[in-house]
């Protein structure tokens, strides 16, 4: 462990220097000069320090003063020797962080019992120290590998709603990644950015409680089927309402309102304007913006000029204006997203 010894005293140097041959596992680095030992105890990690409370500018007690000023030195335990009776002189040495004194002449009793006692409780903080490490990253690994579990929980049940609805593809990813577009626009974030990546999938999982003659038909819904079809954004909810991941919480929110509009005309609940989930609002703009852009069985795809369009005359009735601009501000993005997930053959 190494000990750093700071004293003009060319015989105290020399005598501390000897008794610490008999303290095992102890490196002395000896200074004359106050200030080049307190360099070197900044720039270094010391296990001990033992200093003069007399010597030339910085003396024991500014010595010890800027040495804990320096946040990672103010558990480093420090030894002070003194030849002074006062109490003054040693109340103030210990306010500014001395653990213990040696008298002068120095004793070797006292000094081995002091300098073995000062390193044991070192040895100590520093076993604690690799504890509290290893176990924070345990806790870091553990974090992580729950998360990527949750990760595959979301994705598997995000594919079992997309197989029952043959016409999605590719479309979740997209539609993903255009809400964590939108959101990073909004100020999100990239913890609550990530949160809407990875939740935003889930959209539509209430479909998997969808009649498949109402999922799977091609052509247009009649009244009837639609109110069955509108049912899956409160199935969804009941789905993932009582999970307790944020994730999974936030794709609830989603599920349940992204089909609302903005100036209330949508459903389940006829929410509007802030009374709709932020979230739902965004996933509502990236969602429309993806279905009107895709290729399926009963349409073609949109030109992106005309889905900008009716994203544009949606802000205020069907959309929220704030994600409207959100999404509309980075095209090279959407399009970049368009290209990276593009629909396979």
């Amino acid at each position: 462990m190494d000990v750093v010894i700071v004293t003009d005293s060319q015989i105290n140097l020399a005598l501390i220097q000897d008794l610490l041959r008999q303290v095992d596992g102890s490196k002395p680095h000896c200074f004359s000069d106050s200030e080049s030992g307190l360099a070197w105890c900044l720039a270094n990690d010391a296990d001990l320090v033992i200093v003069d409370c007399r010597q030339p500018v910085p003396d024991g007690i500014p010595f010890i003063n800027r040495l804990r000023q320096a946040s990672n030195r103010r558990k480093v335990p420090v030894l002070m020797i003194t030849s002074e009776n006062a109490q003054d002189v040693r109340n103030r040495a210990l306010e500014f962080g001395v653990i213990d004194f040696l008298s002068q002449p120095l004793d070797r009793i006292e000094f081995l019992a002091r300098a073995r006692n000062m390193l044991a409780i070192r040895h100590s903080h520093l076993l604690l120290s690799d504890r509290a490490a290893m176990l924070a990253d345990e806790v870091k690994n553990a974090t992580s590998e729950i998360y990527s579990r949750e990760r595959e929980t979301i994705i598997r049940l995000a594919r079992a709603a997309e197989f029952r609805d043959p016409d999605t593809g590719a479309h979740i990813q997209r539609m993903a990644n255009y809400s964590r577009l939108i959101a990073a626009n909004l100020g999100w974030d990239e913890e609550r950015q990530e949160m809407m990546l990875q939740a935003a999938p889930m959209h539509d999982v209430g479909k998997l409680g969808t009649p498949d003659g109402i999922l799977l038909k091609t052509g247009r819904l009649i009244p009837e089927e639609f109110e069955v079809m509108k049912e899956h954004a409160a199935i969804g909810w009941e789905i993932l309402k009582d999970s307790s991941s944020p994730i999974l919480q936030m794709a609830a929110e989603i599920a349940l309102s992204h089909h609302e509009r903005f100036d209330g005309s949508g459903y389940p609940h006829g929410l509007s304007g802030e009374a709709i989930s932020l979230a739902g609002r965004i996933v509502a703009v990236a969602d429309v913006f993806d279905a009107l852009t895709s290729e399926r069985p009963y349409k073609k795809p949109w030109a992106i000029p005309c889905a900008v369009d009716y994203l544009e005359q949606g802000r205020g009735s069907h959309f929220d204006p704030r994600c409207v601009d959100a999404f509309t501000k980075d095209w090279d993005a959407v399009l970049e997203i368009m290209n990276r997930y593009h629909e396979k053959a």
